[in-house]
């Protein structure tokens, strides 16, 4: 892969902010944004020491402890906490998925550069946040779910072992995106008709494991999905885009695996020819005895689930009726139905959808159950999409824990 002409985080928007940048929208980029919108506030002071808050490296916000499960360098949100949150998951409550830490940048300082053999003009092109804001913009509400999402049920339910961060079924989120097509930035910065493969980049730290410096993080994205629905986002449900969740500027990859949607965007590389990096090479294809040898194409789209908003183990009173809640999701289809079991699938019932099915989102569902006898009682439920996908009683097995899939066998006791 070619060495791109940008330097390291820090040094590149000193740079960016200081050389005269060739606009795509015409003259030279400027060197404040005209319709900026106001940066998050950064935080006072860390949340260390305040009771009920969790703290994770690199993560600025603050993680209570009844909303998140701390996982290393990054936050799963508790799915089982999801039962206020409407159809949209609030910014305070998503998940985070770090591969270092999140850095805090200015939106005034921000380019974004295009550069690569895949643009007519072949030299970099850079766009201020301003010029971004003054594109006609769209808004899109799409589920960002990590390709691990669901990764401990594979050991826990399946007895597999996988590899990687033990995601139980947090680590995704619904969100109302605003933004500017890809494909239109492309179209301005003069993408050629022969181009291929794009190569996002964040703006985080180089990733470094087992003494390998992996560079910053990038997964390369087809043209033909880049001007089929990606956008560059800079607000989230009305707001401007929080540190953590990519701030000042990310991809969203509607119903593609999370890693796709590259946060804190810096440059992309636009080439005629296919492009790769560890994160469509080593990690993010499907290894194991199920997959061909050498492993599978690079994984891009996500499955789809159902969960339960109720914790794993959770006690019920029995003779009294409950109120089942919980979502379901495809990446394939809009979800056609919700089954429930509450004997363990010996039995299913159809469950109340309460939003209409759309592509990208998911649904929120609920059933009534008056259990009339105690003991130990195994909840399912599995989701049914309009391209007659279904979830299956198990997920294949891949050794790092990508795509489950499978029903999720949900433990209660009623007393």
């Amino acid at each position: 892969m070619q060495n791109p002409p940008v330097p390291a985080r820090r040094s590149l928007l000193k740079v960016l902010a200081a050389a005269p940048a060739v606009s795509a929208l015409g003259g030279l980029a400027t060197a404040a944004p005209a319709h900026a919108a106001p940066t998050p506030a950064a935080p006072a002071s860390g949340p260390l020491a305040t009771p009920g808050l969790l703290s994770a490296p690199g993560i600025v916000k603050a993680l209570p402890s009844e909303h998140f499960t701390v996982r290393g360098t990054n936050a799963e949100a508790r799915f089982d906490a999801f039962g206020d949150t409407g159809a949209l998951t609030p910014a305070d409550r998503f998940f985070v998925r770090n591969h270092t830490s999140t850095p805090v940048l200015d939106a005034a300082d921000w380019r974004l550069t295009l550069w690569g053999d895949g643009l007519h003009g072949r030299g970099p092109v850079h766009f201020t946040y301003g010029q971004l804001r003054d594109l006609p913009s769209v808004t899109r509400t799409a589920l960002i779910e990590c390709a691990g999402n669901g990764r401990s049920l594979y050991a826990s339910q399946q007895g597999e072992p996988v590899t990687g961060t033990a995601w139980t079924l947090g680590a995704v989120g619904a969100a109302r995106w605003r933004g500017v097509r890809l494909a239109d930035v492309l179209r301005r910065a003069g993408i050629a008709r022969d181009a291929v493969d794009l190569l996002p980049r964040g703006l985080d730290d180089p990733y470094v494991s087992g003494g390998i410096d992996y560079g910053r993080v990038r997964r390369p994205l087809p043209v033909a999905k880049a001007f089929d629905d990606v956008i560059l986002a800079y607000e989230m449900n009305g707001e401007p885009l929080p540190y953590d969740h990519g701030h000042p500027v990310r991809l969203v990859v509607p119903s593609w695996v999370g890693i796709a949607s590259i946060k804190w965007l810096g440059d992309i590389e636009v080439s005629t020819r296919p492009l790769s990096s560890p994160w469509s090479t080593d990690w993010y294809r499907l290894f194991g005895a199920a997959h061909p040898a050498g492993g599978s194409a690079p994984i891009s789209r996500q499955t789809l689930k159902s969960a339960y908003q109720l914790p794993f183990g959770a006690t019920l009173e029995s003779g009294r009726v409950h109120r089942l809640t919980g979502r379901a999701w495809s990446a394939l289809a809009p979800v056609r139905s919700v089954e429930v079991s509450t004997d363990g699938g010996a039995h299913w019932r159809r469950a109340h959808l309460h939003d209409t099915p759309r592509r990208d989102g998911w649904v929120r569902w609920s059933v009534p159950w008056r259990p009339r006898s105690t003991g130990p009682v195994t909840l399912l439920s599995r989701t049914t999409d309009t391209a007659g996908n279904t979830q299956p009683e198990r997920a294949v097995h891949n050794t790092q824990g990508y795509l489950f899939n499978a029903v999720v066998r949900h433990p209660v006791t009623v007393v």
